[in-house]
């Protein structure tokens, strides 16, 4: 899984598709490797809160073994207050509604 990097990048997924859950929203376009690009505002808490969401964001996608896309996940502030199992069901249902699992 490597990163989304650059600002063209992350423009390019404004025209992705969107799903939303309650801890996370999710955008992508269909790309040849997986690439991720993890927004955790400060809305979320200090760094060690939002390093936490990150990584527990971050091991959810490994889990998963998507295929090929770039994906936006930027994560809300109650997602601080989630437990793993909780957020891999909300990723989860965030991917299905927008289209990139089933």
């Amino acid at each position: 899984m490597l990163s989304l990097k650059g600002d063209r990048a992350f423009q390019r997924l404004r025209q992705g598709r969107a799903g939303r859950g309650r801890y996370v929203s999710v955008k992508w376009l269909p790309a040849p490797e997986v690439r991720v690009g993890i927004v955790v505002s400060k809305k979320v808490g200090k760094a060690v809160v939002r390093n936490r969401v990150r990584r527990r964001l971050k091991e959810i996608l490994r889990r998963l073994h998507l295929p090929g896309a770039h994906l936006l996940l930027v994560a809300s502030p109650e997602a601080r207050e989630a437990g793993f199992a909780e957020l891999f069901q909300d990723v989860v249902r965030a991917l299905k509604k927008s289209g990139l699992i089933q």
